[in-house]
């Protein structure tokens, strides 16, 4: 990270708090702002109108859309100006009027976005939020404070997250799934009032599933959804064959370790 920067990649009308750490190669377009506390990695594209602030830190090679505001202080009513964050990994795309906003004590403090990861138009990040890597939030989605976002997850469209809610890897949920309880890693939810229906199998496979993988994916499944058994009853049946596959040893952990329960 270099603080100087060459002034032909900044526009003139952009404003770039002296204290801001912005790397040699970063461009930034007309009109955007960059607050003292912000650290912007090597090979980043900011478009024009963009508000970067707070303790933020964007890593190389993302580029950020037009309009978007991201460090901003929590929309929580607790909040009252403590020193928090926003962390935000490499080579991310975040389209244009995208909202991340710092994390709160009541969490850990940050708010954290992983690497590679698609964030489309109007997607709206609350305080606390925990996005993996290799994720896709489709145009409006919006995440309530303290959501988990697991690895390679894609939400569909307006897809909406209650606060605290966890979204496994791998898992998809579709246009205008509305989501008050977690989803297992995997599993594809409906839209409207989210509702498992069966795994995502197109997407397991487009990542390099094996048929085995894949098999034992649906016995997990099976158990969840199909068996009729008790939430607790299922755990244990998870846990007697989880030694089969690292898979459904991930299911499992989720399952077990959720807050919120699952959407069944």
């Amino acid at each position: 990270m270099s603080a100087p920067h060459s002034a032909t990649l900044i526009h003139p009308s952009a404003v770039i708090d002296p204290a801001a750490r912005v790397a040699a190669d970063v461009i930034v377009g007309p009109y955007s702002v960059i607050g003292a506390g912000v650290e912007v990695d090597s090979n980043c594209w900011i478009g024009s109108h963009v508000v970067l602030g707070g303790l933020t830190f964007v890593g190389a090679g993302t580029r950020i859309f037009p309009f978007a505001s991201l460090g901003s202080e929590p929309q929580d009513k607790k909040y009252r100006g403590e020193s928090t964050r926003l962390e935000i990994g490499c080579n991310n795309t975040i389209r244009e009027y995208v909202t991340i906003n710092r994390g709160t004590q009541q969490d850990a403090g940050v708010t954290r976005v992983g690497d590679d990861n698609w964030i489309m138009a109007y997607v709206h990040i609350a305080h606390d939020c925990c996005i993996g890597s290799h994720t896709v939030l489709a145009n409006n989605t919006t995440l309530a404070g303290h959501v988990h976002i697991g690895d390679y997850a894609t939400l569909g469209g307006a897809s909406l997250v209650h606060q605290f809610c966890h979204i496994g890897e791998h898992a998809f949920t579709a246009y205008g799934a509305r989501i008050n309880k977690s989803v297992p890693p995997f599993v594809m939810v409906s839209e409207g009032r989210g509702r498992a229906r069966g795994l995502n199998i197109e997407g397991l496979r487009r990542r390099g599933f094996s048929a085995e993988r894949i098999r034992w994916l649906k016995e997990g499944y099976r158990i969840l959804y199909r068996s009729d058994l008790p939430l607790d009853r299922a755990i244990e049946e998870l846990d007697r064959i989880a030694h089969e596959s690292d898979d459904l040893a991930r299911l499992r952990d989720f399952v077990s370790a959720s807050d919120r329960s699952i959407v069944r």
